[in-house]
Formats: structure tokens, sequence, C-alpha cells
């Protein structure tokens, strides 16, 4: 994962955010407890979208594109866009998102 960099632009390495959930850990016991991770957090976020939003979003939401190795043809047919991510984030955050439909904020 090379989401957040340093100041000098490098990506964040993944020892790095290995270190960090340690350090985070050693402050909440329930972090260690848990096996909170970026993985872990990544994996429940997305589980999230899919139970609520459905198959392609969370995969859109994930970055995910549609590959022949894809599990199965339907991936294919079902691509989720811009305003249906947008929606999910909205829904997921309790904000508003310019770009959402369907939400009541």
């Amino acid at each position: 994962m090379t989401s957040c960099c340093y100041r000098n632009k490098r990506p964040i390495t993944r020892r790095r955010y290995d270190h960090l959930w340690t350090r985070i850990g050693e402050h909440l016991p329930w972090v260690t407890t848990q096996g909170v991770s970026t993985h872990w957090l990544r994996h429940t976020t997305l589980t999230w979208v899919e139970r609520n939003h459905g198959y392609a979003i969370a995969r859109a939401y994930a970055g995910h594109t549609t590959t022949s190795s894809d599990t199965g043809t339907t991936a294919a047919y079902t691509q989720a866009g811009i305003p249906e991510i947008a929606t999910a984030l909205a829904t997921l955050t309790n904000e508003p998102h310019p770009l959402a439909t369907n939400t009541n904020h």
C-alpha cells in the first residue's frame, strides 16, 4: 500500500505501516488484541461496502479492474461508476460528496 507518503514524496512502506500499528497497539491494547492493521481496515471497509452497496461497487471502491482471471463472467457486466463509488463513500463516512447520488446528505 503506497497511498500515503513522507514529506519528500517517497511512499510509506509496508514495514513503516506495521511499525505504526505496533506503536498504536502500545497505547490502545485492543488494536493488538483485534489484530488491527492497514490490511484489516481495508478488508473491513470493503466488506462493508460490498454488503451495503454490492459486489461491483466494492470492486471499484477497491480499485480493482476486470481481468480475464476475474471470478466469473458477471464481473465483466457489473461495473460501477464514479457516482456509485462516491455514494458508497458518502454513506460510509456520513459526509456529503459532490459526485454521490441518492444520498440524504
